[in-house]
């Protein structure tokens, strides 16, 4: 049989050429006739979607900030009626690019980042408005608008992009969203009232030794992930709990390090995966966000009492932080394992958090600063985990968003040197690629700044949203250098 696809994400995003239960219907009648071809059939009955980068040629010898101000235009996708498993939007949207064809998540805050810089806050405006519309018909902010992301979400950052759009139409921006915020801040607390003695997790809730409430990622459903079935079986192969192995990775997804020695039991193991037994130090950072933010709209909106009553969720939850993630030996940031009632042993990018949300002492920071000098900053920027395994969460690969938190992180609390030269390295390595290749790249290899990024389960991809809003935002900030 001819090879169909180049990857098990292509096959969801085909659009039907009739219902599906005719096609279903046809298939089951054909499949077992002389000659059958599954990829004839295939093609017979859907459509192929089409890549981004296929349809734009990018010009070298453009400034990268000139390229990146013309592909906002080339990465927004409009409104439609769609008959595939396209979640229809009401506002264009800007999509990551590459072999992704729809809005993700938390890529869209970083994104928004460079729209502010380009002045396009009407996009920012439109895609703020689809995530609030998103809360309101699902319940929650999805991975991505497909019917196939139902289930899960991705790092909270709605609130992030709130605040974003407050700064550019003013603090009556946090009451308009207040609603859709306190929303998603339930969808991430469900379950809270079932927790006890003896049920110490429910969903993304988990109840911890003394008492606090802290989060860790989750999934509704235990089964493959249609975009990465193939990948997902054959992992869960290894192991006699199939439903549980399915809903770490599904978990995993929705931390959006999907995936990283940081999820696994013994940090090496891709088989060993827990995501939904760790509480992770990033997530949590991310709620209190969420919660100072609502706080701060009921202040607005005059609610004492209600903004009081987040006020305390956000103390409470600030001091569970500290207590189970922070790891003074090490003088960093851990997620903890909640269920082995212990920190993890990995060192990742993640305990950057806490001083982008002012979370951290100016001690701490301190020496988170040392250790990500000492450990993390390469070449071409900060490397994600100390751990080098072929997932692209790991070494040697580095990720725009992260580089972003990391920066203004240490500037909050005075590591300025540091944080400039973090950005630098990772500015010229953007631009050096782009040179190359014509392409901003959706991550990339800061130890050997000549390779290319590379593993996990598909190629690295080009466009790319996130990178192009902080290499924007980066530029804004640094000028040159």
């Amino acid at each position: 049989m001819k090879n169909i696809f180049s990857d098990g994400k292509t096959f969801v995003d085909c659009t039907p050429s009739d219902n599906l239960s005719k096609i279903k219907y046809r298939y089951e009648s054909e499949k077992n006739k002389p000659g059958f071809d599954l990829s004839d059939f295939v093609h017979e009955n859907f459509t192929l979607p089409l890549q981004v980068s296929a349809v734009y040629k990018s010009d070298t010898e453009r400034p990268v900030e000139g390229h990146l101000e013309m592909l906002w235009d080339v990465l927004t996708r409009q409104p439609k009626e769609s008959h595939d498993s396209l979640i229809n939007l009401p506002n264009p949207y800007i999509v990551p690019g590459g072999r992704f064809r729809e809005i993700y998540y938390w890529d869209s805050y970083f994104t928004m980042l460079g729209l502010q810089v380009s002045g396009r806050v009407d996009m920012i405006q439109n895609m703020v408005d689809n995530f609030s519309f998103l809360v309101d018909t699902i319940g929650y902010i999805p991975n991505g608008n497909r019917t196939y992301y139902i289930g899960r979400s991705q790092p909270p950052f709605f609130a992030c992009m709130v605040k974003l759009l407050s700064e550019e139409k003013g603090k009556n921006i946090l009451i308009e969203y207040l609603a859709a915020m306190v929303k998603e801040y339930d969808f991430w607390m469900k379950g809270t009232n079932q927790l006890s003695a003896t049920t110490k997790a429910v969903n993304r809730v988990a109840l911890m030794p003394d008492g606090s409430i802290l989060n860790h990622y989750w999934d509704e459903n235990d089964t493959p992930r249609p975009e990465s079935f193939k990948e997902d079986v054959k992992l869960a192969m290894h192991t006699k709990e199939e439903k549980i192995m399915y809903r770490h990775l599904r978990a995993g997804a929705e931390s959006g390090w999907d995936f990283s020695s940081r999820l696994f039991r013994n940090g090496k193991d891709f088989s060993t995966i827990h995501t939904t037994e760790i509480i992770p130090v990033d997530l949590n950072c991310l709620l209190h966000n969420l919660e100072i933010t609502i706080a701060e709209g009921f202040q607005l909106s005059g609610n004492v009492v209600s903004a009081d009553k987040y006020c305390g969720l956000a103390d409470n939850r600030k001091k569970a932080i500290l207590e189970y993630c922070w790891n003074d030996e090490k003088g960093f940031f851990i997620d903890y394992d909640y269920v082995l009632s212990r920190q993890k042993k990995s060192m990742t990018l993640a305990a950057v958090f806490p001083l982008f949300f002012n979370i951290a002492s100016q001690i701490q920071a301190k020496k988170v600063a040392k250790c990500i000098e000492k450990y993390f900053l390469k070449p071409g920027g900060l490397i994600t985990t100390t751990e080098t395994t072929g997932q692209q969460w790991d070494a040697p690969n580095g990720w725009a968003p992260l580089q972003w938190i990391a920066i203004k992180g240490l500037q909050n609390y005075g590591h300025n040197d540091l944080a400039k030269n973090i950005a630098k390295r990772w500015m010229q390595l953007n631009e050096k690629v782009f040179k190359n290749t014509g392409k901003m790249m959706e991550k990339y290899n800061v130890v050997s700044t000549d390779l290319l990024a590379g593993g996990g389960e598909y190629p690295a991809q080009d466009g790319f949203g996130w990178t192009n809003g902080v290499y924007l935002a980066m530029e804004k900030k640094f000028g040159k250098l």
